[in-house]
């Protein structure tokens, strides 16, 4: 769960990526055909990671979703996750006001360290970066033009289906232990607790077609209210920040093999809602393979 880009122009840590909570957890965006396939595919990835226990800062965690009634069939996305690390949450888990609840261990990603992990990678491989802004793919050079404009690709690649969805969090600090939660359709939606090993991430906001990036204070109260509802314990946290972010919503994710003004191969990955790093993998490894067979 988390959102991509404030700006396409920006790198990290200006990015919303690393104002996110980053777990794993397919938030605002279509299911299709595949969808799961690219989600299973970096939870794989993530899972692997955090097993390694190298320099990759990602752990697993017990993440419970809540829901207001009694389940009729289970989410679609749990079918990416092994059936084994999925379990009903017990009556006595859940929050006051709710009918039941799956606690799923899925990996929790330390959003800013681990975009200076990504940065290090990229660079130890040969990688380098051209920061400056693009009006039209044809003045990007290469063989193979791959799009992750975000938000910016409404402009770019002329999408008019892509809109902004503005995401606002609150930081805190919390001496007593907390559990990771999300309500996503209850009474307190949306909210979430996400204690990472640097911070609790305190959500959220899904504004649609709002741009705003300034935080506002009216919102801060609002989230801490709500999430204090679902985890008492917040009450007595510490607020740190705040930040906001733009989620890149479309109906369906874009990826797919288009071409440049000039007649080169151009891959367009963008539109991943509020699951940037939750499909981040496994959109991955399909644009490597379209790249290789255009190559």
């Amino acid at each position: 769960m988390g959102t991509t880009s404030r700006s396409s122009r920006e790198l990290a840590p200006s990015t919303t990526s690393a104002a996110a909570g980053a777990v794993w957890f397919p938030y605002r965006v279509a299911p299709n055909e595949r969808t799961a396939p690219w989600a299973e595919g970096s939870y794989r990835r993530f899972a692997a990671l955090a097993a390694e226990q190298d320099d990759a800062p990602i752990e697993m965690v017990e993440l419970t979703m809540l829901y207001p009634e009694p389940l009729a069939e289970e989410p679609w996305w749990l079918d990416a996750v092994p059936a084994e690390r999925v379990r009903a949450s017990t009556p006595e888990e859940l929050p006051e006001g709710y009918g039941d609840g799956r606690a799923v261990q899925v990996p929790c990603i330390e959003a800013p360290a681990y975009l200076d992990w990504l940065v290090r990678r990229f660079r130890d491989g040969g990688g380098r970066f051209d920061q400056r802004a693009v009006p039209a793919f044809e003045e990007l050079a290469g063989q193979v033009v791959v799009d992750c404009a975000g938000v910016g690709a409404a402009a770019l690649a002329g999408d008019q289906t892509l809109q902004p969805v503005r995401g606002q969090v609150a930081y805190v600090r919390c001496e007593s232990p907390l559990r990771f939660m999300v309500d996503e359709e209850g009474a307190n939606a949306l909210a979430y607790v996400l204690p990472r090993r640097d911070v609790v991430v305190l959500g959220g906001t899904a504004e649609e077609g709002d741009d705003d990036l300034t935080p506002r204070e009216h919102t801060t109260r609002d989230i801490l209210e709500r999430t204090a509802r679902l985890q008492p314990e917040l009450r007595n946290a510490a607020l740190i920040g705040t930040a906001v972010g733009l989620r890149p919503a479309r109906p369906a994710v874009r990826l797919e093999l288009d071409a440049t003004g000039d007649g080169r191969p151009l891959i367009h990955d963008y539109g991943h809602g509020g699951s940037g790093f939750t499909l981040s993998w496994g959109c991955a490894d399909e644009v490597a393979r379209t790249v290789t067979t255009v190559s």
